[in-house]
């Protein structure tokens, strides 16, 4: 399979590459509008909420909770086939956006709406060609306050 064959590529630009290389460092990024004060995801140039371009990067926590998902049992594009089952999420970052990602690390019948989670991130990708990149996927956060740090999944 070669980079061109590949559908969980993300298109990095001048714009988003703050971004990936923060993701690179295992840190996860949203944006924020100095205007209204809201949190978006994706990344974009202006704010969604009140269309102002006063809009910064800010650290996010790495926490999350589970809003919907859905376990994904067929999916013919490259690599995804090789995955599957897999569970297909978007989760609410607790700074406030949501965000489509990937839940890792929990039997599909554990998952429930409102579920505790964090980041953790996977290289996809392969050095040299398009590049590799280390994009943002959750697992469930330990219950008691015992600290699992985010790391990398594979």
């Amino acid at each position: 399979m070669t980079g061109a064959d590949r559908f969980d590529l993300p298109e990095a630009d001048a714009f988003t590459r703050a971004y990936w290389d923060a993701t690179a460092q295992g840190r996860l990024l949203v944006r924020r509008c100095g205007a209204c004060g809201l949190a978006h995801h994706p990344p974009r140039e202006f704010c969604p909420h009140c269309w102002s371009e006063d809009v910064t990067w800010e650290p996010a926590s790495g926490r999350a909770a589970l809003y919907t998902w859905s376990v994904v049992h067929r999916n013919d594009l490259p690599p995804f086939s090789a995955r599957t089952p897999y569970v297909a999420a978007v989760v609410e970052l607790a700074e406030g956006p949501r965000m489509m990602t990937e839940v890792v690390g929990a039997g599909t019948s554990a998952l429930w709406a409102g579920m505790d989670l964090e980041v953790a991130f996977r290289a996809v990708g392969e050095r040299g060609k398009r590049g590799e990149y280390m994009v943002p996927v959750f697992r469930p956060r330990p219950v008691s306050g015992g600290g699992r740090a985010r790391g990398v999944v594979q």
